[in-house]
């Protein structure tokens, strides 16, 4: 679980002091905040995201594309839908319209 995660201490940029499992002394302490927030320029939220949308032959975008086909079957003809999954392009990344916050920003927004 949580494959994606960061195994090195303190290199995650919302991180306060590091390990944060012994306490030092509080001079030390702000001094290590002081640097970590003077190298670091991270913010907790999210402008950019990539889009699940596609474009096909045509230019026209969405999220899947089918093709109908006749089928004939004991001299009945039906039409099938027949999902389309080669030649799509990718959208790629999209602006948001309001920043959301990243998901691994450890702060408690709301407590009940």
């Amino acid at each position: 679980m949580g494959g994606s995660g960061s195994k090195v201490k303190g290199a995650w940029p919302f991180a306060g002091s590091g390990a944060g499992g012994d306490s030092g002394s509080e001079g030390q302490e702000d001094q290590s905040l002081t640097r970590l927030k003077g190298t670091r320029k991270a913010t907790p939220f999210i402008f950019t995201r990539r889009s699940s949308l596609y474009y096909d032959e045509d230019g026209d975008l969405a999220h899947e594309f089918y093709e109908e086909t006749l089928v004939t079957k004991n001299g009945r003809k039906r039409s099938k839908l027949k999902r389309i999954q080669k030649n799509l392009i990718p959208q790629g990344i999209v602006k948001l319209n309001h920043p959301r916050i990243h998901v691994d920003f450890p702060v408690i927004l709301c407590e009940v």
